[in-house]
């Protein structure tokens, strides 16, 4: 049995990690609730312009953008993966780069190649290790994301697409369900599918009817463009929801496992130092008996 003053610094370590681990844990409930309104406060715009854009394509018969057109023989694919930058927030990053290993792997066997682009760090540093192709990537984006900082490296991938180096576009990110749950998923960018424009029944009508400046072909290419980048914008808003509520529960996780340590530990304590003075009285006696 280890000795009382190796038990004492042992049980002093572990209060002084769930310290670090509690602080942390709030820190992670602040940061959440504010991540969580900046997901929230983005929703209604990124629902506007998905009608205005679907009302724009089914007004407009006659000029098909890229965008919406489906190509018939897929190749090439590029992937933007969301991730944090930083760690201690559970199975958060291994979820999702674990979805696209599984994918690159279904794809590299129908012989597809694929031009990776990384936000986040962790993404960045696991494409590295894993060899993969990446043409852009965006890191230390912080707490609060800025559009200007993701639209350079999303710009490689859209006019990959645009050029037809590339047939699809897809994105991979954690969505926010609740502070419990959240969902590594893949999503399709581009072609748009049917189904991000048909969300409003509206949209399906086909009699809407618009005056455009300076053409339909100019309108659309900017909306289709803000489009995307808002989608991309929303996920990166909701893989960071996610990732402090995912840390919160892990430094919650943590400080409860550091309580039980320290109660184990408290208790092999008490036994030690009992079996101490339970052995130091019994020499007494044995000395006062030979006296």
């Amino acid at each position: 049995m280890a000795g009382s003053r190796e038990i004492r610094t042992k049980i002093k370590s572990v209060q002084n990690t769930r310290k670090i681990t509690k602080a942390m844990e709030m820190v992670a409930a602040s940061k959440m609730r504010k991540a969580q309104e900046r997901m929230r406060h983005a929703r209604p715009y990124g629902d506007k312009i998905r009608n205005i854009v679907a009302h724009l394509a089914h007004a407009n018969p006659e000029y098909r953008h890229p965008f919406l057109v489906k190509r018939g023989e897929v190749k090439d694919i590029g992937v933007i993966v969301v991730t944090s930058d930083k760690g201690l927030c559970g199975g958060l990053n291994t979820n999702v780069l674990r979805l696209v290993f599984a994918k690159t792997k279904e794809w590299q066997a129908e012989g597809r190649k694929i031009q990776y682009t990384a936000l986040g760090n962790k993404g960045f540093g696991f494409l590295q290790r894993t060899g993969a192709h990446i043409v852009s990537h965006a890191i230390s984006m912080g707490d609060r994301p800025h559009l200007d900082t993701l639209i350079g490296p999303l710009k490689m991938q859209i006019d990959a697409f645009s050029e037809g180096k590339i047939g699809a576009l897809y994105i991979v990110y954690t969505r926010f369900i609740n502070t419990m749950k959240q969902e590594p998923v893949i999503e399709q960018l581009l072609p748009l599918p049917a189904e991000r424009l048909t969300k409003d029944s509206r949209a399906a009508r086909q009699n809407w009817d618009y005056v455009y400046e300076p053409d339909a072909r100019a309108v659309l290419d900017q909306l289709l463009s803000r489009y995307i980048e808002q989608i991309i914008y929303q996920s990166v808003a909701e893989n960071i929801s996610s990732e402090q509520s995912a840390r919160m529960v892990a430094m919650k996780s943590a400080s409860d496992n550091a309580s039980s340590v320290i109660d184990d530990l408290t208790l092999v304590y008490n036994k030690s130092r009992q079996a101490a003075i339970t052995k130091e009285l019994s020499e007494i006696v044995a000395g006062a008996a030979a006296v």
